[in-house]
């Protein structure tokens, strides 16, 4: 996916020898040994500083005509991103609108997607609906995870287990409102922050970690959303890179699975067929684990595991009924999941498998327990 920049709009929107030029120069040389499927003219430009809304559509069809003049139109689909602040309204679900304020291009852009079979693109991202609310906004419910209690939509009765669905219902319920139900939604940019400033509470690797990992299992079983079950939607993750240089909070730089060095952060399960790779902690574990000790009481194995799922420690939804790492379902596994998930997350040190001596440091790799 090659992105034109915002600041190349006016040039793309008055010239079509401009467009034509670019075409040249930055994708016939690359193409088809790059596979290229898609260009986003635009990057969220309700957003933009300075307005340039009125040059988007013009220059999605000059990339359009840039394209058919070399027979690529129907190989290389235009869009255009968005950030959600393209909605005036997003909850509930049903009531999902788009801002009045942008009828002068949206309409057109829509039409054109229309036209060329093109996906609505749209960057989500539940953690800052979390962060900016979290009297409002469950945890748990922006995770994915199994204990969020969900909440109905009380005009369609639909019920919403995590905030990603609710917020791509949203946008589906928003294009209905315009007569534009058969286009395509597109998540162009999701993720979650792995570190962040003292008062960003959320950014942390485990919850990195659980949100993408459970996204990756949701969008890989084609789940679909409350509206629209069992629908295949393409979703991209941001970022792949932490972005070390970037301006701004401590959060804005710690988005990525890998830092620039190409270290991993933390561990992702792909196939979304089963959890983290906690176990192994991705690069965390130094070839260490902390598992339950088998020489204590039941009640002090159920005691360390209370404590490590407890507010503030790691996430164990994984070990809940119907969950991945629920089997076997004894106390030890459980107990073991645990322990070695705070374990991996605070150092692999001695104190960290203490537990008040149900953890034990192992050199044995347990991931066969999950």
């Amino acid at each position: 996916m090659v992105g034109v920049p915002n600041a190349d709009l006016l040039a793309f929107s008055q010239y079509q020898s401009n467009v034509d030029t670019w075409l040249k120069n930055s994708i016939l040389p690359y193409y088809p040994a790059t596979i290229i499927t898609y260009i986003t003219v635009g990057a969220e430009i309700t957003e933009s500083p300075i307005n340039v809304s009125a040059l988007v559509v013009p220059a999605m069809r000059n990339v359009h005509a840039a394209l058919k003049k070399v027979g690529l139109h129907k190989k290389i689909t235009i869009s255009s991103t968005h950030s959600l602040g393209v909605l005036s309204r997003s909850f509930p679900p049903s009531a999902g609108a788009f801002n009045s304020s942008y009828a002068h291009f949206l309409k057109p852009m829509l039409e054109f997607l229309v036209e060329n079979q093109a996906p609505f693109m749209v960057d989500l991202y539940p953690y800052y609906a979390y962060q900016n609310s979290p009297s409002n906004v469950s945890l748990n419910y922006a995770l994915f995870s199994p204990q969020s209690e969900g909440v109905i939509d009380p005009n369609t009765g639909l019920v919403y287990t995590n905030m990603f669905d609710a917020q791509v219902d949203s946008i589906f319920f928003a294009l209905m409102a315009l007569n534009f139900k058969t286009l395509k939604i597109m998540i162009t940019e999701t993720g979650w922050p792995h570190k962040g400033a003292a008062k960003e509470t959320g950014a942390t690797p485990d919850n990195a970690q659980t949100y993408n990992t459970n996204l990756i299992r949701h969008v890989v079983n084609d789940s679909g959303t409350p509206a629209k079950p069992g629908e295949e939607i393409d979703v991209y993750i941001f970022s792949l890179f932490n972005e070390n240089r970037k301006p701004g909070i401590e959060s804005e730089r710690n988005w990525g699975l890998f830092s620039p060095d190409q270290s991993s952060i933390y561990s992702i399960d792909w196939t979304g067929r089963g959890n983290v790779d906690i176990m192994t902690g991705g690069n965390r574990s130094n070839g260490t684990w902390c598992v339950a000790s088998t020489n204590v009481s039941e009640t002090a194995l159920q005691n360390g595991l209370n404590w490590a799922c407890g507010p503030g420690n790691v996430d164990c939804s994984a070990i809940q009924p119907s969950q991945p790492c629920y089997q076997p379902d004894t106390l030890v596994s459980h107990a073991s999941y645990a322990f070695n998930s705070y374990y991996q997350q605070n150092g692999a040190t001695d104190v960290a498998c203490g537990f008040g001596g149900a953890g034990m440091r192992t050199t044995k790799d347990p991931n066969n327990m999950c």
